[in-house]
């Protein structure tokens, strides 16, 4: 009997075991589209979609920003759209993943410390919308900054700012999303900031210095014609930056009149991006760059000294 008891008893807590297992083994498993339902559940941001160009765009919207109200004055008639990076394309560089949405979306973490509208804008085929019949891998690959992904995200801003009555739409964008932000600007009649984290501004340096293929069927921010200067244009990069090293961009950032580029040392392409986040949007709202700790490499290159970023 007490055999059969502690049997019983190592049997319960086997079974306890496995199912505490078994359940961390289901979030661990939770798709790239799941995790990011999750954290934007967690921040209790609003989810709608948006019909653009024939695809569906996945839009999450903070508690500050109500759907179709009326925006009156100062910080409230502008909405800020954050634009995520690339996320998972390819696997080993060699497989195509089914779904490209980013595992660590950077640009919703972001969009939780803003207090003003924010809204964060989808991809085409991205945040489980792959399976669209317009769908296909060239989207998220060679194709992930073409002609027909801006199309769609240029009209998805456009209703955003229509359905926000937005005065002004301030683009943020990580990686990836910062190349979308530059190549955007001149189809959204209403631009006028934009704000890039690590941003890809040239895709052709970057795929060269990595030996990735060249993103063929993509248009270049670097070799696009330079945006209108009443655009400003912060540019804010890791000193650690391993996936877009500073040099890679610093060509294009010294190119642009309207254009700011701050160094912060230490950080690396995904970190430690949050931490300065409120102290990012308190600079922009007091118009003023010099508000940031980082090492505003344009201005002290424009008044002759090269020790920015080399």
């Amino acid at each position: 009997m007490i055999l059969q008891q502690l049997f019983c008893v190592r049997f319960r807590l086997l079974q306890q075991s496995l199912a505490v297992i078994f359940s961390m083994g289901l979030v661990a498993c939770a798709t790239p589209s799941q995790h990011l339902a999750q954290l934007a559940q967690k921040n209790g941001f609003q989810r709608s979609s948006i019909q653009a160009e024939g695809f569906e765009l996945l839009v999450y919207v903070n508690a500050d920003t109500p759907n179709n109200s009326s925006v009156t004055s100062g910080n409230d008639s502008v909405l800020h759209v954050y634009l995520e990076g690339d996320g998972s394309p390819w696997r080993y560089r060699t497989i195509v993943m089914p779904d490209p949405t980013p595992r660590r979306p950077l640009m919703l973490t972001l969009m939780a410390l803003d207090s003003q509208p924010a809204a964060y804008l989808g991809r085409p085929c991205y945040n489980g919308t792959f399976a669209q019949e317009r769908c296909n891998s060239s989207l998220w690959t060679s194709g992930r900054y073409s002609n027909t992904v801006i199309a769609s995200m240029a009209s998805g801003v456009r209703v955003l700012a229509r359905r926000h009555k937005a005065r002004e739409v301030w683009l943020f964008g990580h990686s990836g999303g910062g190349a979308l932000a530059m190549l955007l600007a001149d189809f959204v009649p209403n631009v006028t900031r934009i704000i890039t984290v690590a941003g890809n501004l040239d895709t052709d340096a970057w795929t060269r210095h990595h030996g990735y293929t060249p993103l063929y069927s993509s248009l270049n921010p670097a070799r696009q014609p330079d945006i209108d200067q009443g655009i400003w244009q912060w540019h804010l990069l890791g000193e650690r930056d391993g996936v877009i090293p500073p040099q890679l961009v610093r060509p294009f950032i010294m190119r642009q009149p309207a254009a700011t580029g701050v160094l912060f040392a230490g950080y690396t392409h995904g970190c430690c991006w949050s931490q300065i986040w409120p102290e990012v949007l308190q600079a922009l709202r007091s118009d003023n760059p010099a508000y940031l700790a980082g090492d505003q490499f344009k201005q002290r290159v424009d008044q002759g000294s090269e020790s920015g970023v080399q």
